[in-house]
């Protein structure tokens, strides 16, 4: 069957790749090929490429269990070549736009100082142990998330609060008005 891809983090620079991704970019006047060789070698060094790969693999990992739910007998061929479905070639695209980002946003200066600090012993073992430290305290999260949240204190707080706002009475009110609209 189909093996997931864990969940990586490699900080707030991967949280500002994500949201920077997502935005359409103007045209830049032209950098240095230099400089763009830099930014995608501090991309390689810093771990961010790798975490756009996983990224990649979660898009697909999330179709995957809707596939599945709906399918549940798939052979496993199927997952083979489900698994490729996003390519090399677009996985070079998302890594082009982002070069762009960091193009925009720091000198060639930076770039090269970021790859020295990146480029160490140091940070080639936070980037080795820093997915399962991730994974594990993302555990002990959900599970002190579900205590707190099925705690009967918590559920009593919840309930005093619909009752304080009258969040009952608020939104039956509403519900007149939602039938009659298409």
């Amino acid at each position: 069957m189909r093996q997931g891809v864990s969940e990586r983090a490699t900080g707030i620079a991967l949280v500002l790749f994500i949201i920077l991704a997502w935005f359409p970019l103007p045209a830049f006047p032209q950098s240095s090929p230099e400089k763009l060789a830099d930014i995608k070698k501090l991309l390689i060094v810093s771990g961010i490429s790798e975490q756009m790969s996983y990224m990649a693999q979660n898009i697909v990992n999330s179709y995957g269990k809707a596939v599945s739910l709906t399918y549940p007998k798939i052979p496993d061929t199927f997952w083979e070549e489900f698994n490729g479905l996003i390519e090399p070639r677009q996985k070079e695209e998302l890594i082009d736009r982002v070069i762009l980002v960091y193009d925009k946003h720091m000198s060639h200066k930076v770039v090269k100082e970021l790859i020295k600090m990146f480029d160490t012993g140091f940070w080639k073992e936070w980037k080795e142990k820093m997915p399962l430290i991730s994974r594990e305290a993302g555990m002990i999260g959900s599970q002190w998330g579900q205590e707190i949240t099925r705690a009967e204190a918590f559920g009593k707080k919840i309930d005093a609060m619909i009752d304080k706002y009258k969040l009952k009475k608020l939104n039956a009110q509403d519900e007149p008005e939602k039938k009659g609209q298409p």
